[in-house]
Formats: C-alpha cells, structure tokens, sequence
C-alpha cells in the first residue's frame, strides 16, 4: 500500500480554494437590462454608469407617438456599471441597453 503525501494534499486543497475565492471576488456580476419597446433614447431619465437603481427603476425612455415612454427598467437593485446607448440612439425590443451589479 502506498504512503499518501499529505503535504501535496494540503497545498493543492488551499489552492482550490484560493481559486474558488479569487472567482468570487472578481467575478462580473452585472446584469444586462434588455428594453421592452422600440424607439429614439431620449437624454430625459437615461441612467447613468455609478448610478444606485432600486428594481422597477426607469431606466431608459424612448420617444414615442404618445411622448416619453419608459423602454427599460431595472430588474435588481444595485449600481449602473454601463450604459449602453446614448441619447439619440435608435433601440430595439430586447436590446441590452444597460448593465447594473446587484447591490
């Protein structure tokens, strides 16, 4: 029977969860916002990168026959880490137009 070398055990079972610790800290946890309409970005109510949002939060709006019209809505709570579009910008339906990370 052979002898286990517990010292390469050991080290290669902090590794794993040196590994698994560094993945977790440094792991991208936005969140793509995807709008429900299409149409123009207006500059009124676009969000904006460093952002709190709470969930249900207009997001972006677009200009429509009716007038302004919320196109995108945060579906967490959290920090805006990117937006996507700009004032001007034509979107469409299901387009990810921003990134929040949950708080």
């Amino acid at each position: 029977m052979k002898k286990i070398n517990w010292k390469v055990i050991a080290v290669l079972t902090v590794l794993c969860i040196l590994g698994g610790a560094y993945t977790l800290a440094f792991a991208d946890t936005s969140v793509d916002q995807k709008t429900t309409l299409n149409g123009v970005v207006l500059a009124d109510g676009l969000a904006t990168a460093g952002m709190q949002v709470s969930e249900g939060q207009v997001l972006v709006k677009v200009k429509t026959i009716a007038g302004p019209a919320p196109a995108a809505r945060a579906n967490i709570a959290g920090k805006v880490t990117a937006v996507l579009v700009k004032p001007g910008d034509n979107i469409s339906n299901g387009q990810t137009v921003v990134r929040v990370a949950a708080n």
